[in-house]
């Protein structure tokens, strides 16, 4: 259930602070927001987000007057959610003691849609700011603690039980870290815990190296930081690690079923260019 929201003009004066808080890439939660709140409103919704349209009213309540664009923050964002909820859910259902670090969750309310057991215990990690408006945005959760905390600065490791399955999901992180950031999380996540995965999506070399053209991007003043054409050879960073598989995204078959029609026209055209049709990856891994 939803919490009571409290006055409305105290709410929209205190979300509207809060969102100018948010810098670089803390303010690419809200199209990523917006775009599964929009799906919420299709005929036949790929990710069906309640949570995602109910707090993108509150922070534009005329957001539904637009459209889906056809970027990577676009309906595909919603695909790439729905591929990392899928695989949430498969892990859960062989680990029900296990513990989910979901890192820079945003506004994003995966611990609402997957619903995972008591015996589960879920972390939501961001930044301070986005902990915040978090906070304001979603309803309290039981065994589901946040944290506010850069994702660089592993102290928050500490935070967190040992000596269980562990689950990391990273949605829309990976590409704003260094090469040398990832690998230090990646290797600290497996030398910490007993076993577990790993699932995150990244972006190619090709669009690691554009992105500071990218208009979206540059509006939200961000671009990538890292990339791979072969995010698989990233198991061989820890002999522990290793590469399970990918699912697709531009080319996901949810695209051409359930999108509308001027969205599934471009990306048709899209994914005949091999560039484009990879440049997004969502992978796992296990250890």
């Amino acid at each position: 259930m939803f919490a009571d929201p409290p006055d409305g003009d105290v709410l929209a004066d205190a979300e509207t602070e809060l969102m100018t808080e948010l810098v670089g890439v803390q303010k690419t939660l809200s199209p990523v927001l917006k775009a599964k709140a929009l799906d919420n409103r299709l005929p036949d919704p790929i990710l069906g987000d309640e949570y995602a349209e109910r707090t993108m009213r509150r922070l534009d309540p005329g957001y539904d007057k637009g459209r889906f664009g056809t970027s990577q923050l676009g309906l595909a964002a919603v695909v790439r959610a729905k591929a990392h909820d899928d695989w949430a859910r498969s892990f859960l259902a062989g680990h029900p003691e296990a513990v989910v670090l979901h890192l820079g969750c945003g506004l994003d309310a995966r611990v609402y849609r997957i619903d995972p057991p008591a015996t589960v215990d879920w972390y939501d990690l961001d930044y301070p700011a986005v902990i915040t408006l978090r906070q304001q945005m979603l309803p309290p959760r039981e065994h589901c603690t946040l944290i506010s905390s850069s994702v660089t600065d592993l102290t928050w490791l500490e935070q967190i039980p040992r000596g269980r399955p562990l689950l990391m999901i990273a949605e829309g992180l990976v590409p704003y870290l260094t090469e040398t950031e990832l690998r230090r999380l990646l290797t600290s996540v497996v030398e910490t815990f007993p076993t577990g995965g790993i699932q995150f999506d990244t972006v190619s070399v090709w669009a690691w190296r554009t992105s500071k053209w990218d208009p979206t991007l540059r509006r939200y003043g961000t671009r990538f930081r890292c990339g791979f054409d072969d995010p698989a050879a990233l198991a061989d960073w820890h002999p522990r690690l290793e590469y399970v598989d990918e699912a697709p995204m531009n080319d996901s078959p949810l695209l051409t079923a359930k999108a509308p029609a001027n969205v599934r026209r471009v990306y048709r055209l899209l994914n005949l260019l091999p560039g484009l049709k990879r440049s997004t990856a969502i992978v796992r891994f296990r250890f």
